[in-house]
């Protein structure tokens, strides 16, 4: 796999320091990525999305979900109470587990619940006010922008 330097990236720009150490996880090549868990992301609406994780066999107390430095980490570690079972076959895996998904500026956990053997995650995306499109009144071209000002100041 072809390999990228980013020293460029971090000589030119000032702030991104995030985007690109994001950038150079992503194109590790050592690093496989684990399969367990398995996962969905949905997208509910324009702004809220639903990451669901399958946790047979995981209680309630047994699940860990927290937001550290922008990223979402959902971790699961099993009480160990099997050693007075005797298993045939063992298929349901339980092992400990730890998942994490960055989570892009301005998305925030609104809230999770279990349910069903599956852990939801729901997420909201809350742009603020400033970063919104605003429209722009236009005035007459008969009046200047001083004499505009000066309305607005006696009113």
């Amino acid at each position: 796999m072809r390999t990228f330097d980013f020293a460029p990236l971090y000589r030119a720009t000032v702030g991104f320091d995030r985007i690109a150490d994001m950038m150079d996880r992503v194109m590790e090549t050592e690093v496989s990525t684990p399969s367990y868990p398995p996962y969905n992301i949905e997208k509910l609406d324009e702004n809220s999305y639903r990451i669901s994780i399958a946790v047979a066999g995981f209680a309630e107390a047994e699940l860990s979900v927290e937001v550290k430095e922008g990223a979402l980490i959902v971790s699961a570690r099993k009480a160990e109470d099997d050693k007075e079972r005797t298993y045939l076959h063992r298929g349901i895996a339980t092992r400990a587990f730890e998942r994490r998904f960055q989570l892009a500026d301005h998305v925030r956990v609104s809230g999770a619940s279990h349910v069903d053997g599956m852990l939801h995650i729901d997420l909201v995306r809350e742009v603020p006010e400033a970063l919104k499109p605003r429209k722009i009144e236009i005035s007459g071209g008969s009046k200047t922008a001083a004499a505009i000002e000066a309305e607005t100041v006696e009113a």
